[in-house]
């Protein structure tokens, strides 16, 4: 319970049902060691922990507090840092879901004897007549959640509950207004990174590694083919599919096609630049399918706001998918999620790999 509709909804809805109901609002970081230039914002801060306890004890149900600071900062936020260290563009909150907020809401729920988790997300889940559990799209296209959900594992899925993935929003803020929570159904919702709430990620950056903007001062801008156009700051500030910020004057517009950290390179290019035939997708979580078949046919969101492109789908030697889209897809960003659906179900996803100069991973 994060003190926002959303998940205030879902143990309402689920007390309604009659579950025996178990609040857990998570810690997951502390805003006085991340810094930045706004206040303390989203589902970690103090208001949000009252908002969650004031409905638990309302409906007569516990609340907890479980504070994951210690593994949150481990494993989310090194990552992020390491992932921009290494030229790819990270994704904290699938990175969050799959090995931070999941298992450590199933490990508290074992210890309370617990059947299930249930979270705000708006996505389905349901078993297969082969025993699987697979996530697909919520009803609401708007508010679907299901690609950042790629990386939950069958053990997790099985003991997993989505009350919201067969509403619509204006459906939830009702239920909110019904429930005696009108503030909920106008409580403005955060996009933000959450320990990023002034989504200056440059800036955490710069915070978080010492000497950081000093060690990577003074590398170059190329084009294509390899001629230097000017200097930047330093490649851990620049995103594939960049295009404002860039500080260079070209006369026209130009963006960030790819980012070799080996040299300390930033690649601009032609919005066209940008467009890709094939990528290769690592890390590799098979959720309908504990194999998918050679050339198997699929739609493929490579961000979570993406509409998705048709592609084939198949294997390398080491079990990495390779990913032929049937029409280019535009800004495929090294690090980022790459997700695998079939009509309204994911097949699985995984992290897409680095490129090569100009080409994929892989020829």
């Amino acid at each position: 319970m994060s003190g926002g509709i959303d998940s205030t909804v879902t143990a309402l809805l689920l007390h309604k049902q009659g579950y025996e109901v178990v609040g857990i609002t998570m810690k997951t970081w502390d805003y006085a060691h991340t810094g930045g230039s706004k206040k303390e914002t989203g589902c970690c801060n103090l208001d949000s922990f009252n908002d969650a306890r004031a409905a638990a004890v309302h409906h007569g149900f516990p609340h907890f507090i479980l504070d994951i600071r210690e593994e949150f900062g481990d494993f989310v936020i090194r990552n992020f840092v390491d992932e921009y260290l290494a030229g790819r563009t990270p994704n904290p909150c699938v990175m969050c879901n799959t090995h931070i907020k999941w298992r450590a809401l199933l490990k508290r729920a074992d210890a309370m004897g617990c059947d299930y988790i249930a979270t705000g997300h708006y996505a389905k889940i349901r078993p297969t007549e082969g025993g699987r559990y697979v996530v697909s799209r919520a009803i609401d296209e708007t508010k679907d959640q299901s690609y950042v959900l790629w990386g939950l594992q069958q053990d997790l899925l099985s003991r997993t509950l989505l009350p919201l993935g067969g509403y619509r929003k204006s459906e939830i803020r009702h239920m909110a207004e019904e429930f005696g929570y009108p503030e909920l159904a106008k409580k403005s919702e955060s996009y933000e990174i959450c320990f990023v709430p002034d989504n200056d990620y440059r800036g955490f950056l710069s915070r978080h590694v010492e000497g950081l903007e000093q060690q990577v001062a003074g590398g170059t801008f190329v084009d294509k083919s390899g001629r230097i156009l000017g200097k930047h700051r330093g490649y851990p500030f620049y995103t594939v599919g960049q295009r404002k910020g860039l500080d260079i004057t070209l006369g026209k517009p130009v963006y960030v096609t790819e980012i070799i950290p080996e040299t300390n390179t930033v690649v601009l290019g032609d919005e066209e630049d940008l467009e890709r035939s094939e990528m290769l997708v690592g890390k590799v979580n098979h959720i309908k399918y504990d194999q998918i078949p050679e050339g198997f046919e699929a739609t493929i969101k490579i961000r979570y706001r993406d509409q998705g492109t048709a592609g084939t789908l198949g294997y390398d030697d080491a079990g990495n998918i390779r990913v032929h889209f049937l029409q280019h897809a535009k800004g495929v960003a090294p690090g980022q999620s790459a997700v695998f659906y079939e009509g309204d179900d994911v097949l699985g996803g995984g992290t897409i790999h680095r490129y090569r100069s100009g080409l994929p991973a892989f020829s």
